[in-house]
């Protein structure tokens, strides 16, 4: 990208100041925020996935939030489209892009570009689809073995929805969608030596603790009525909005199963796994031209 187009790049754990740093760079670069978070794109759970308030939204333009009906799913690849759609925009203005989140998979094809895999047909979609709904995720697993062990051997047996995406993609073209991604890589939208890429990684104790006080405030803000209203939205089981921190803990509270405090310590717990795990990602995916902070 030229100079006028320059992007800059945050990307880190969740809890880890991600959002303020984007607003303030935004304000400072005359630039629009653009979410590059996999679950603050539905409409629902506004507090329990951080989506920026209505203060933060007033400040500056904000992008790709809260746009994706719950009747659809959503993948890196309609994310890169709509990213297209918004910098052909933000080029004509002379604003600079900020993007900002926790999904390592959005930054990668933001910057290598995505695997160029063929449109699988809806009825070879639906199939594996109805497949996963009838079947346990191990035989899907055990399937995917015979049908494609390349890819078998790089999933965990209980990841359902890649595998499902493995199974639909060899079925469709009768190649592995390993190939696919490592020989079939599409051009990348950001390029150059004018983007700006923070990673943040604050100490554990620290971001520990930032987690514990921000689950607090989610809670207290209105968290537990965000999941009934989801609950009660009869959302497909396979959608990933139902496997946000938070939905399942707070459905066995609300199901009276666990208390409120169990429900909290949960949702703790699995948060600082989550931040651990994306974490680990960065610190092995990204390459080593991210400025990194704590």
């Amino acid at each position: 990208m030229d100079k006028r187009s320059d992007a800059i790049l945050i990307a880190g754990p969740t809890a880890s100041g991600k959002s303020n740093l984007a607003l303030e760079l935004a304000e400072r670069h005359n630039g629009i925020i653009i979410n590059s978070d996999s679950m603050q794109v539905y409409p629902i759970l506004r507090i329990l996935t951080a989506r920026p308030d209505s203060d933060d939204l007033s400040r500056i333009p904000h992008y790709l939030y809260g746009h994706v009906s719950l009747e659809h799913s959503y993948s890196v690849a309609r994310w890169i489209d709509d990213v297209g759609e918004i910098l052909a925009t933000v080029k004509l203005q002379g604003k600079v892009p900020v993007f900002v989140g926790g999904t390592g998979l959005y930054f990668k094809a933001l910057l290598e570009g995505l695997a160029t895999i063929p449109e699988v047909a809806p009825e070879i979609r639906e199939y594996w689809r109805e497949q996963s709904r009838q079947t346990d995720t191990s035989s899907l697993h055990s399937e995917l073995l015979q049908r494609d062990p390349k890819a078998a051997a790089t999933l965990k047996p209980n990841d359902t929805q890649r595998i499902v995406r493995a199974l639909e993609v060899f079925d469709a073209t009768g190649v592995s969608i390993i190939d696919h991604q490592q020989y079939r890589q599409g051009s990348p939208l950001l390029g150059g030596n004018n983007i700006k890429k923070y990673l943040l990684l604050p100490d554990r104790p620290d971001l520990h603790q930032r987690i514990e006080n921000r689950f607090d405030r989610m809670v207290e803000q209105g968290a537990i009525e965000e999941v009934k209203a989801l609950l009660m939205a009869q959302v497909p089981e396979q959608h990933p909005v139902l496997k946000a921190i938070g939905v399942p803990q707070f459905k066995q509270y609300l199901k009276q199963e666990i208390s409120l405090d169990e429900a909290c310590n949960r949702c703790k717990i699995a948060t600082r796994q989550y931040a651990k795990r994306q974490s680990t990602w960065f610190r092995n995916q990204l390459s080593d031209d991210w400025v990194k902070y704590r």
